[in-house]
């Protein structure tokens, strides 16, 4: 499945209040790698962004005056991401921006051109419980590079998030080897048959050991207690 990243910039906090998008930024995944078939768009909203707002994203309302409605690429927009996962660090804030557009202009909801909505700031709080898990703290934790971001910027934020999925999702989630395109592009997946080999069964350590049961805990921790290893035990 495709895996759309999304972020957005507003004018405000309250869709509802008449708060509006002023930036999408898109970033695509295919096999969870970036493919560079990004969308970028910067809108008018038609009213000035509040101060607080200024702060955060530092786009300028002069600079937004002649770009276009989102009615204009609101087509363009549903068509790239009809399908798709897509993917929102606090997915309810975004996705209540984009639904409230697309009323506006008479459209149904965007959920119902998309297969699923992924809110990466609860995988998160899952992951982390009790930890600040903002896009920047996730980035220092997991080691994503956003030395680059003073300010907010929905393309940007988007490709970061990408890297921070990539690493909260454990990196690769399959054990095959890439050859070139993927399998629907007409590339190739390499299959090794491994019953020829006599592989050796190398045990665990002490040390190793030891590790591998304080990431259980961790987990188990994360979980809330609702691993299938400890409920298991219990039994």
């Amino acid at each position: 499945m495709r895996q759309i990243v999304l972020d957005t910039e507003t004018t405000g906090l309250s869709a509802e209040n008449g708060d509006r998008i002023i930036e999408i930024g898109c970033v695509e995944l295919l096999g969870r790698k970036l493919t560079g078939n990004n969308k970028h768009f910067y809108l008018n909203p038609e009213r000035d962004s509040h101060e607080d707002a200024l702060k955060v994203h530092g786009i300028s309302n002069e600079f937004l005056r002649d770009k276009p409605k989102f009615a204009v690429i609101a087509d363009e927009l549903l068509a790239y991401l009809e399908g798709a996962e897509v993917i929102i660090h606090n997915a309810p804030f975004d996705i209540g921006f984009l639904n409230k557009e697309l009323e506006l202009i008479g459209r149904p909801p965007v959920t119902a051109c998309i297969a699923k909505v992924t809110d990466s700031l609860m995988m998160a709080k899952e992951l982390f419980p009790g930890k600040r898990n903002s896009l920047d703290a996730l980035c220092d934790r997991l080691e994503v590079d956003n030395s680059g971001r003073t300010l907010h910027g929905a393309l940007l934020d988007a490709e970061l998030l990408a890297d921070v999925y990539i690493n909260l999702t454990r990196g690769q989630n399959a054990l095959v080897m890439d050859l070139g395109n993927t399998a629907g592009d007409g590339g190739s997946i390499a299959v090794m048959d491994l019953s020829g080999f006599d592989l050796p069964l190398l045990r665990a350590n002490e040390q190793e050991t030891a590790a591998h049961e304080l990431l259980l805990t961790d987990i188990d921790k994360a979980s809330k207690g609702k691993t299938v290893w400890r409920v298991a035990e219990n039994v």
